[in-house]
């Protein structure tokens, strides 16, 4: 078992993220309102940052506040989630994305079991798979 964590700052892909992950048997996850340190900071008007730093973190575009999606996952689905996060979010690689990461888990107490995939998952997935494309056609439209 996985604790997969999520911090996404391209929070309008959110629902689309959340639909997939669920396609996908991802069936449990919390989502948490967060921020970065730096926007935080910035929002404090610390003394820490510069004004002439302090720009780049409110001018560039980037969200003020993102979202935490944490979820506990088998091994095995790390791979299909990574694929619905990469077709719903984007590259992560770029800036203001988002960070994705696992811890390993030792004991977890209070998780449905659930078997393995089957066709109506399959079909599931293919649904939401859709509903993924759509979305992320109309963004690269956008740009």
């Amino acid at each position: 078992m996985k604790l997969m964590v999520l911090i996404l700052n391209k929070i309008e892909s959110l629902e689309y993220l959340l639909e997939g992950l669920s396609a996908a048997g991802i069936g449990g996850a919390t989502i948490i309102d967060s921020a970065g340190l730096a926007m935080t900071l910035s929002k404090m008007e610390s003394s820490f940052i510069s004004s002439s730093i302090r720009s780049l973190f409110t001018s560039n575009g980037a969200e003020e506040d993102n979202k935490t999606i944490i979820s506990v996952i088998k091994d095995d689905q790390l791979d299909i989630a990574r694929r619905v996060v990469y077709s719903t979010v984007g590259d992560l690689s770029k800036p203001n994305t988002g960070i994705l990461f696992t811890v390993p888990i030792d004991f977890v107490e209070g998780t449905k079991k659930k078997g393995s995939l089957d066709s109506k998952t399959d079909s599931n997935i293919e649904a939401s798979q859709k509903k993924i494309n759509k979305h992320r056609t109309s963004q690269q439209n956008k740009n």
